[in-house]
């Protein structure tokens, strides 16, 4: 199926004003003003939204205002009906979709890698880590860069009796849920005292707001070590750990190790996690990010010529859009994912009606 069935927009020349927020009587909104579209949460998938946006409006003048402020930051402002969408790297949990108040669509954007990086000053080579080695970092009990752990596992680089300087995002962040269901497989001891999540009670470390905090803490801490999407390590010519896979080879993460990763059928709701993969070549720090939208597009004073613009828009993400998702370090949607795309978008209704039509433009 192609980017080509688009949904038509009838062009409405009244010049009330539209709101993505909260209650109120129905109104229609001015076509100028549902030109603009309104998302926030994922700093994960932040590098790649800003080209495809910008792209998107370049091609059909629709703009996207989207702020890079953590999924639970953008889960919490769909909640509040403040933005058209949301954008997390954590399905919504129940308790959320409770607070929703209403069905929540969670459609598959890309997949990318979370990445450890780390700040060693002189040491240019690329360092190998076993998950329990991992685990036990963030468990407080590797402490020191020279820790036989990690020497033994580097056997040809000289590490420092440096401290490791732990860093972790501080905000609610898929980040965060990706890499910590990452290590509730690994570690026994990390899934009962910590446990997975968007936010946990780290056991050491200092908080960074983003990945764009997270990176940048590292760079200016000696000893520096965290987390952070595979995009902001390159941007910042920062190194990356190859992890050990459960096949046990140690992996570069990439977008063909990401691929092999993310490469499987999913669930009807698109909501998968794809950490700790049996993939042989495949990286297993690897996840998806979701747009999250109201099933249902008429609440509060939303118009339908906007809810058919937010459709047209992820319709346009998942297809078309997914060229961008290579140069920039994501791994594009399989031909499955796609599909569950394609399904979710169209199980998308105004006043009950799909807003989806099969119509060729």
């Amino acid at each position: 199926m192609k980017s080509t069935y688009l949904i038509s927009i009838a062009v409405a020349s009244t010049t009330l004003l539209a709101s993505c927020g909260g209650g109120g009587s129905q109104k229609q909104s001015s076509t100028q003003d549902d030109k603009t579209l309104l998302g926030a949460g994922s700093t994960f998938v932040y590098p790649l939204y800003s080209k495809i946006f910008n792209v998107y409006h370049q091609q059909t003048g629709i703009q996207v205002n989207y702020q890079s402020i953590g999924s639970g930051g953008g889960i919490l402002q769909l909640i509040n009906k403040t933005v058209d969408f949301g954008d997390s790297d954590a399905p919504l949990t129940a308790d959320q979709e409770k607070q929703a108040g209403a069905p929540i669509v969670h459609i598959p954007i890309c997949a990318g890698a979370v990445v450890l990086t780390y700040n060693l000053p002189g040491i240019s080579d690329t360092l190998m880590l076993t998950p329990d080695v991992l685990a036990n970092i963030y468990l407080g009990k590797i402490t020191r860069w020279n820790d036989p752990a990690v020497q033994s596992i580097n056997p040809k680089i000289k590490l420092p009796s440096l401290p490791i300087a732990v860093v972790h995002r501080s905000d609610g962040s898929g980040t965060t849920n990706i890499f910590t269901d990452y290590l509730s497989k690994v570690s026994p001891e990390w899934k009962t005292r910590v446990g997975a999540s968007t936010s946990v009670n780290w056991p050491v470390g200092l908080g960074g707001k983003g990945n764009e905090g997270v990176s940048g803490l590292i760079k200016q801490t000696p000893g520096g070590f965290g987390y952070v999407e595979l995009a902001y390590a390159i941007q910042n010519q920062m190194p990356v750990v190859k992890v050990q896979n459960a096949a046990g080879q140690f992996i570069a993460p990439t977008i063909a190790s990401t691929q092999a990763a993310s490469n499987i059928s999913l669930p009807a709701d698109a909501k998968v996690f794809v950490t700790n993969t049996t993939a042989p070549n495949g990286y297993p720090i690897s996840g998806f990010t979701w747009a999250i939208l109201y099933r249902e597009q008429h609440y509060g004073d939303r118009s339908l010529n906007r809810a058919k613009e937010l459709v047209n828009l992820f319709w346009w993400v998942t297809h078309d859009g997914q060229a961008y998702c290579a140069d920039l370090h994501y791994a594009p949607l399989s031909a499955t994912a796609q599909a569950t795309a394609e399904n979710l978008l169209k199980s998308i209704t105004f006043d009950g009606k799909p807003i989806f039509t099969s119509t060729t433009q």
